[in-house]
């Protein structure tokens, strides 16, 4: 007696699923290296503007508040208070170029009634590549 083996075979992925795995596969993909790329800009921007504020520091003393829409290196602001012999370092300081806008002061005085000091607040603008704000605060008895 001959028996008939027929085997049940599982039916394998068709050709239309596999594509639209690849595709829904590609479409997160392609979504987490636009975060990455996003993400990774960011950071940059965010490095480059670390390192100047090091180098900012130096054109925030109150003789800034003078060179309202001047471009001045940072030597200019500090050959007054420092005296570089080493001619690297003075050339350095002369390279390093900002674009300086000062608006007007805005000054807040108490109610008359309260009394107090007054203070004067300068916005300080260091235009450039990585542009940035500072502020001068000072206090008038």
């Amino acid at each position: 007696m001959q028996t008939s083996s027929h085997k049940h075979l599982r039916p394998a992925f068709t050709i239309i699923e596999i594509l639209v795995s690849v595709i829904i596969l590609s479409y997160s993909i392609v979504y987490v290296l636009k975060i990455h790329s996003s993400n990774h800009e960011q950071i940059v921007y965010i490095s480059e503007r670390n390192k100047h504020t090091l180098s900012d520091s130096l054109y925030l003393s109150t003789e800034v508040l003078k060179y309202h829409k001047d471009k001045k290196s940072a030597y200019d602001l500090l050959e007054n208070d420092i005296k570089l012999k080493n001619l690297q370092s003075r050339n350095i300081l002369k390279e390093d170029e900002r674009s300086v806008f000062i608006p007007h002061p805005i000054v807040l005085t108490p109610p008359p009634e309260l009394g107090g000091p007054s203070f004067v607040i300068q916005e300080v603008k260091l235009k450039g590549k990585h542009s940035a704000i500072y502020w001068h605060f000072e206090l008038n008895p």
